[in-house]
């Protein structure tokens, strides 16, 4: 596989407003993506609602992704799981539908050790013959991959990079300095996800590239290059939208502001529900100060 590397977008699930999935949004989300210069596009991970959608329908997401992108952008399948055997069962999966990668998650709520974070990861490297990239994002595992852990990892074959959704720069910035050269570290949190880039990181996977994502691939574009002030620039315009996405859970904002940009219907699954009302005006807000405004023209989102 190339260097996967930029922009990648946490996609979200579209869905009907009964909750069923809207594979045809799907696909012209895809589209649109590749089109708007998403370097990478990561299906069925937390933004896009992998607790709530079945086995069945976890696999079909894969595929279709799989499919429409028809090789024109790389696919990384959301696989993890907080049984080792299921995710070696969903990476399997992603490897025979065609996946470029797998982004494997810190198992949740069983609260496993060091020890037993690295035996599971492993395993799953060792059954299945794609590359993989962990996910650790405590804030919802609750279990923290901690750096020591991670770089054994990054010496199993295999195990090509890691999310890390921290959001702590002292522990990116360590991790870069001692991995193996080979070894990506993305960012899981937009909002220093370029401080994290320009430290030594790879990239950014990303839940504002979902409504900004010609602006996240040319911010990402700028800091791998070394050009601080053109990154800088564009962060800035993204800053509310790092914020304020995260104003109530993800996905939860994102999709509201998919649905007001014309990309996605209003279809969220319990026990998410829509936006509260209260947050609209400063999702707006944070949308129109990076160029966005609400509909779509000629089957884009029309820019401010």
């Amino acid at each position: 596989m190339a260097a996967l590397q930029g922009s990648l977008v946490a996609i979200v699930t579209p869905m009907q407003e009964d909750g069923a999935l809207d594979l045809e949004a799907f696909r012209r989300l895809i589209d649109w993506h590749i089109k708007e210069g998403t370097d990478g596009i990561v299906v069925v991970g937390t933004t896009g609602e992998s607790p709530t959608v079945d086995w069945d329908e976890h696999r079909l997401l894969i595929k279709t992704a799989v499919e429409h992108a028809a090789k024109r952008v790389p696919i990384v399948a959301g696989t993890g799981a907080n049984a080792t055997s299921e995710a070696i069962e969903l990476s399997a999966y992603a490897r025979e539908a065609g996946a470029d990668c797998t982004l494997s998650v810190v198992p949740y709520y069983n609260k496993p050790t060091q020890d037993g974070l690295y035996r599971h990861f492993r395993a799953i490297a060792e059954a299945v013959d794609l590359p993989m990239i962990v996910y650790n994002v405590p804030g919802r595992t609750v279990a923290d991959l901690q750096n020591e852990t991670t770089l054994r990892l990054a010496q199993v074959p295999n195990i090509i990079g890691i999310k890390d959704a921290t959001a702590n720069i002292e522990r990116g910035s360590d991790l870069t300095r001692r991995k193996p050269r080979e070894f990506r570290v993305y960012s899981g949190d937009d909002a220093t996800g370029l401080a994290l880039m320009l430290f030594g990181g790879h990239g950014v996977i990303s839940v504002t590239a979902n409504v900004a994502p010609r602006l996240m691939h040319e911010m990402c574009a700028a800091a791998l290059a070394g050009d601080v002030a053109k990154a800088r620039e564009a962060n800035n315009r993204l800053l509310p939208l790092h914020r304020n996405l995260f104003l109530e859970a993800n996905p939860i904002p994102v999709k509201w502001a998919a649905q007001q940009m014309g990309l996605i219907k209003g279809g969220i699954r319990l026990p998410l529900t829509p936006l509260s009302a209260a947050y609209h005006d400063q999702v707006r807000e944070a949308m129109q100060h990076a160029g966005i405004a609400a509909g779509v023209r000629g089957g884009r989102y029309a820019a401010a």
